[in-house]
C-alpha cells in the first residue's frame, strides 16, 4: 500500500520535512515513489507547501495520508479555495 507520509531532514532538533509518497512497508528514509511537497514547523508561521496535482493522482491510486499529511492537506486546500474567492 501507497502511504503519503512525512520524511525528516535537518539537524539535530532542527527538523523539516518532505512530503512522499512512499510503500508503506518501506523504512522513512528509504527510496521515496514521488515528492509532492515540504514542511517547515521550524518558522513562525509554519511554512508548507503542496503540489495538488500529484497528491490528488496519489489519492486516486488509493494512497493513504498519515494523519500530520492529512491535516496539510486540508489546510492547503482550505487556503486555496480563500485565495480562489479572494480573487474573484
Amino acid at each position: 500500500m501507497v502511504k503519503l507520509r512525512l520524511m525528516r531532514f535537518g539537524g539535530k532538533k532542527k527538523p523539516s520535512y518532505r512530503i512522499v509518497a512512499i510503500d508503506s512497508r518501506r523504512a522513512r528514509q528509504s527510496r521515496t515513489l514521488d515528492t509532492v511537497g515540504y514542511y517547515n514547523p521550524r518558522t513562525e508561521p509554519v511554512k508548507f507547501k503542496l503540489d495538488l496535482e500529484k497528491v490528488n493522482y496519489w489519492l486516486k491510486k488509493g494512497a493513504q495520508p498519515s494523519e500530520t499529511v492529512g491535516s496539510l492537506i486540508n489546510r492547503a486546500v482550505k487556503g486555496q479555495k480563500t485565495t480562489q474567492d479572494s480573487k474573484s
